[in-house]
């Protein structure tokens, strides 16, 4: 098994031809089952199939290695869904992280002003050394690769609280490939997955770009 590498596919499929144990932390946004399209009309695939997305968790939570966590972005409106399929998988919440954001990104009963993501843990990992605030400030990406991209700043206080540098961190929804490039950022290896070949693309030309400043710069230190 290839410790950094970008796959296309469907994650369930894939999930369940790696080792069980393989992984050491999830960090994943999967689709909110909301239909969603931004103001350029792009959408996500399977965002409204449940069933797509809900297949996911259990062969996730069989691929990571017991006594992990799993950090897992989820809009309230599917909360029920996302709890009962964690819960079926084997996985409980021990956690909650709200980020708050400067702006409203939409408008209805209120302004929707958060996103938010719920700690999984398998078994009974140990607390983290350095716990990240469970509020924390929002960094808008810009969305420019993905419609709901998420900022390689945001992805990487998780990845340094939940795991070690060494260790395998994979994300099932890796749309542009952000949690593989915070994860190979931070000295750990890294597995995305994604069932849609325009963002695999994407995803594996930024971990290539990545892949060049890290040995540009161990070029430099050698020097």
């Amino acid at each position: 098994m290839h410790r950094s590498q970008i796959i296309e596919g469907d994650s369930a499929i894939v999930l369940n031809d790696l080792p069980e144990g393989a992984i050491d932390l999830i960090v994943t946004d999967p689709p909110y089952l909301v239909n969603y399209r931004d103001r350029d009309g792009r959408s996500l695939r399977n965002d409204d199939n449940t069933e797509a997305v809900m297949s996911v968790f259990a062969p996730m939570a069989r691929a990571m290695r017991q006594d992990s966590y799993a950090v897992c972005f989820a809009g309230w409106s599917a909360l029920p869904q996302f709890t009962t399929a964690w819960e079926a998988a084997g996985l409980r919440i021990v956690s909650q992280i709200v980020w708050h954001k400067r702006y409203a990104s939409r408008r209805s009963f209120t302004e929707y002003r958060h996103e938010s993501a719920f700690v999984l843990a398998k078994g009974r990992p140990a607390k983290p050394t350095n716990p990240v605030p469970s509020v924390m400030e929002w960094v808008y990406s810009g969305n420019k690769r993905h419609p709901t991209e998420k900022a390689v700043e945001i992805l990487t206080p998780l990845i340094r609280s939940f795991s070690k540098p060494g260790d395998l961190v994979c994300d099932p929804f890796s749309g542009s490939g952000s949690t593989s490039v915070a994860a190979a950022l931070t000295e750990r290896g890294y597995i995305g997955i994604d069932i849609d070949p325009a963002h695999v693309a994407t995803a594996k030309a930024r971990l290539a770009g990545v892949a060049r400043f890290q040995a540009q710069s161990n070029g430099r230190a050698a020097a």
